[in-house]
């Protein structure tokens, strides 16, 4: 299919973007997610506007004790970084399992993390390492905690005057790891998520100080599944430690049953994927 006609409007400068968007815009990084909605027509706004050709938009810094990561930078580029790889591994592995090749090279990690879909793989890392998204409009700058940041179905915090300039996510210090890992709607790990999981923990003295596991692909967003860290919180981070915590996966989540599994299967993959991304996150921190 065609999208309905639209404006669409490439400006040079952030001030530029944020001055062409309105009530019924959308905002384009690198069109992986709202090109084929827009063909599909389930999203149809009157103004994209492209911020693909501004600059400073594209870099991956260190910044106060956090990773900064720019509007423009590639799910590619976060998946290759060795500083991510080293300091917000579940991050840089997400991203690595973010879509196919030509989706890894032309998408990015904040256009994913705004786009908000229910079986991403890059928002349960966002979430369980902790990140901040910073958004920014004609009236300021607002940082929005990832946990607050994931509203529902292809809905997040973002106002519609608003983009995602970058993300900040904390560097990992000593004893801390994280991991992510995934059953993809293709089989493996490729494609969106079926069900997927990412996870950090805090090791002091052979045990888990602190702890954060979130869940992708099997409700209406990404979520934090704040059950099985309170249950790891405390264990010396055995396999039997993580295989009982992860059997707490789905309390206080709501099972969405579509196409890719019903309802057990799904509440299942959550529990085997909690255990998995828990017990390498664990594993990471030594």
């Amino acid at each position: 299919m065609y999208p309905r006609e639209f404006d669409y409007v490439a400006p040079s400068s952030l001030d530029e973007a944020l001055e062409a968007l309105g009530d019924d815009s959308k905002v384009m990084a690198g069109g992986m997610s709202l090109l084929p909605l827009m063909k599909m027509r389930l999203f149809s706004p009157a103004v994209v506007v492209d911020i693909g050709r501004i600059g400073g938009l594209d870099t991956i810094e260190e910044s106060n004790g956090d990773i900064v990561i720019g509007a423009l930078v590639r799910h590619a580029t976060t998946a290759t970084s060795p500083l991510v790889a080293q300091v917000a591994t579940g991050l840089a592995t997400a991203a690595s399992l973010t879509g196919d090749v030509q989706v890894r090279n032309r998408g990015t990690t904040c256009g994913s993390l705004a786009h908000a879909d229910v079986a991403a793989d890059q928002p349960a890392a966002a979430l369980a390492l902790g990140a901040t998204m910073v958004a920014q409009s004609s009236e300021g700058t607002r940082e929005i905690a990832a946990s607050d940041f994931f509203v529902d179905a292809l809905t997040s915090a973002l106002q519609p005057n608003e983009i995602l300039t970058s993300i900040r996510v904390p560097k990992h210090q000593a004893g801390e790891g994280s991991a992510y890992d995934k059953l993809g709607r293709r089989g493996g790990r490729s494609d969106y998520a079926i069900a997927g999981a990412a996870a950090w923990v805090k090791m002091e003295g052979g045990s888990v100080a602190d702890a954060r596991v979130a869940l992708t692909g099997v409700g209406t967003k990404a979520s934090l599944a704040n059950a099985v860290a309170d249950a790891v919180i405390g264990t010396d981070g055995s396999e039997q430690a993580v295989k009982d915590a992860a059997a707490r996966a789905t309390e206080d989540v709501t099972i969405i049953e579509d196409l890719y599994g019903t309802e057990e299967y799904k509440t299942h993959l959550a529990k085997v994927y909690a255990a998995r991304a828990l017990s390498q996150a664990i594993a990471n921190a030594s």
